[in-house]
């Protein structure tokens, strides 16, 4: 297992990151460019996907960072991404991408991520993603935050249904659903014939059982762990067609605890 700390002991303020590029030259460049900032602690991972989820429950890293382009000839990279999603604890996950392409914005954040990075953005903007993933916001542009809302319009995911091993209940997926649609908590109200008060207090659960704190996040969430098996989109990429307007550069989503 191929593995690499730049620095020599964990340090509680620092950031422990997992990075994983396409080839493991790309992995290394990666590393020791975000070691040089001080609050980065940078773990190397193996090509191997087979060694990433050890990796991930050994090492417990805060930010895995990982490349669309990884695990070309193994588990594909969005796959990957659900599977550390599904470790516990479960470290906030970013995505580069080599394009800002619709399929795979959509692709990213309906594994699980928590935010997408294009290589065509300058490096120093890495860091300042990982610090925003970090605590707690989505990082995305104006553009790719399009492509997800076209996502929700055109695929059918006011379907939500979730899985199995979903900690919501039926009533806090009926939330989800409606959350799905862009309702607010007025007409969420209207439509399960529920107070506001409660649809607020069932908002509140959800983000506490699914440790969210924005309608945003539970949206994404419902993209990356519903069933969506009526709906059009089994077990194919979204098609999204092209957002219309040009981004002014990724913006960091800032979550703030509130159910309103």
């Amino acid at each position: 297992m191929t593995m690499s700390h730049l620095s020599k002991l964990p340090t509680p303020d620092r950031i422990r990151v997992l990075a994983a590029d396409s080839t493991a030259m790309n992995t290394q460049l990666l590393v020791e460019g975000l070691g040089r900032n001080a609050q980065f602690e940078m773990i190397e991972a193996p090509l191997a996907d087979s060694e990433i989820l050890p990796l991930v429950r050994n090492e417990r890293p805060q930010i895995a960072l990982i490349s669309a382009g990884f695990g070309s000839n193994g588990v594909p990279a969005f796959e990957l991404v659900r599977r550390i999603r599904a470790q516990v604890p479960s470290p906030r996950v970013v995505v580069m991408l080599d394009h800002s392409d619709a399929a795979a914005v959509v692709e990213a954040f309906r594994a699980g991520a928590h935010g997408v990075f294009c290589r065509t953005e300058p490096f120093p903007l890495l860091a300042r993603c990982i610090e925003c993933v970090h605590s707690g916001q989505v990082w995305a542009s104006s553009s790719q935050l399009q492509f997800v809302i076209e996502a929700l319009s055109q695929s059918g995911s006011t379907d939500f249904r979730p899985l199995s091993d979903s900690p919501l209940s039926p009533r806090e997926a009926d939330v989800v659903r409606c959350l799905t649609e862009g309702l607010s908590n007025r007409e969420i109200a209207e439509r399960l014939k529920l107070s506001e008060h409660t649809i607020k207090n069932y908002l509140f659960r959800i983000f506490d059982k699914l440790g969210f704190s924005s309608r945003l996040e539970v949206v994404l969430y419902a993209m990356g762990n519903g069933d969506h098996r009526g709906g059009p989109t089994n077990g194919r990429k979204t098609q999204v067609a092209s957002a219309s307007r040009k981004s002014a550069g990724p913006i960091p989503i800032t979550v703030r605890k509130t159910a309103t």
